[in-house]
């Protein structure tokens, strides 16, 4: 009977020794926390000014206080010609030949203005971002969406 006991003893610490080396491999290989994503842009939404301050009247000054943000958080610098930047309704702006440096940022305004390295204007003389529901999408040159932002009713 002792042997018996001692058996099944043995067999239960195999058995949970086994156990435990299977799962070791599942968290070796990722599962269980978040790993970088090597495929995931470097280049990103940053903060959104959907809402103008003040009195929405079409002014320039009104016009470009609504701007997106997008970001670089990688170290190599990005060109973004061929990106767009599009709402919900399908208002597009489509960057031309600019190059984002590593971590930089530049805003993209609604209305009308001289592009540089920090700020690029739309050239639109009506308002593009919803207040009460939209959403920014940036996809790459190749269309692919690379981040999207949305707010409102299902959004943040």
């Amino acid at each position: 009977m002792l042997l018996t006991a001692s058996r099944i003893a043995a067999a239960l610490v195999g058995s949970a020794a086994l156990t435990a080396t299977a799962a070791l491999p599942a968290v070796a290989a990722g599962h269980g926390h978040h790993s970088p994503d090597p495929h995931r842009s470097a280049v990103v939404l940053g903060a959104i000014q959907y809402d103008s301050p003040g009195r929405d009247d079409r002014s320039h000054r009104s016009l470009n206080a609504e701007w997106v943000t997008v970001k670089n958080t990688g170290h190599r610098a990005v060109n973004l010609r061929g990106w767009t930047l599009s709402d919900r309704s399908g208002h597009t702006y489509r960057f031309g030949n600019f190059r984002l440096g590593g971590h930089s940022k530049v805003r993209v305004h609604t209305g009308i203005g001289r592009d540089n390295r920090w700020d690029v204007y739309q050239d639109r003389r009506a308002y593009v971002w919803d207040n009460d529901r939209d959403s920014a999408t940036l996809r790459n040159d190749h269309r692919r969406v690379v981040d999207s932002e949305s707010w409102g009713r299902h959004g943040h």
